[in-house]
């Protein structure tokens, strides 16, 4: 019943804030769907109950933005924050190969910003601002992809590859991580059970998904860009 009360929820209240115009509502309505089960998942079962249903909270945003940005992109364009700038940026990646996203001395810096913020948010406020941090960077990063999926000729070609593996990998790095770092604050305000030494696997897991992240994004980008601009017309506008 609560995964159904997720999988039910976290749509609607992503059409809601998508519709508002409120850039600071969608994410809000997104974190509201999911934070009070990741605390009583917490408290039943620790990191192992908690992470499956963070990871598809996370696949339920993914999904409803894309289906949102490919029927009604005008709409996100206001309310889903970073999302139109994030879409030209990845736009003319896609059509010239020059951009930060195959540098690594452009992304690295930024990714490890990303990381570290992060972090200290997941530890300093109990998971609730990483949160909220991490589905903003889910709604442009899903806005982007529904919006490739809109103009594109070769549709099932972005289904399968608009999101590159070095991003579901970084996704998947960050929930654990989000979880994790949460603890300390929960287990003093929510009655959730923590202790460092137990986390060892899931730190080791999540900092695995960002090494490889970092080396599939360098190595692969390039070639990825290629492969999706194949799937783009000559021209595109918005």
């Amino acid at each position: 019943m609560s995964w159904l009360v997720l999988a039910t929820v976290t749509p609607i209240l992503t059409a809601v804030g998508y519709f508002s115009g409120l850039f600071w509502l969608l994410p809000l309505l997104q974190v509201a769907a999911a934070y009070p089960w990741m605390i009583l998942d917490l408290r039943r079962g620790g990191v192992a109950k908690a992470l499956p249903r963070m990871l598809a909270w996370a696949l339920l945003i993914a999904v409803s933005v894309e289906a949102l940005a490919f029927f009604f992109p005008a709409e996100g364009a206001t309310s889903v924050l970073n999302g139109a700038t994030y879409r030209e940026e990845m736009l003319r990646w896609i059509r010239t190969g020059v951009g930060k996203e195959s540098s690594p001395s452009l992304f690295l810096p930024e990714h490890l910003l990303h990381l570290a913020a992060f972090l200290v948010l997941s530890l300093a406020t109990g998971g609730f601002l990483s949160l909220l941090m991490g589905a903003v960077m889910m709604n442009f990063m899903s806005f982007y992809v529904g919006s490739l999926l809109m103009i594109s000729v070769r549709p099932v070609r972005v289904i399968l590859c608009g999101w590159p593996p070095w991003a579901v990998l970084r996704v998947i790095a960050f929930v654990i991580f989000g979880v994790v770092f949460s603890g300390p604050v929960l287990g003093r305000l929510a009655r959730v059970s923590f202790r460092w030494e137990e986390q060892t696997r899931w730190l080791k897991l999540a900092s695995a998904g960002i090494l490889l992240d970092i080396v599939l994004k360098a190595a692969l980008a390039g070639s990825w860009g290629r492969l999706l601009r194949s799937a783009l017309p000559p021209t595109t506008g918005f």
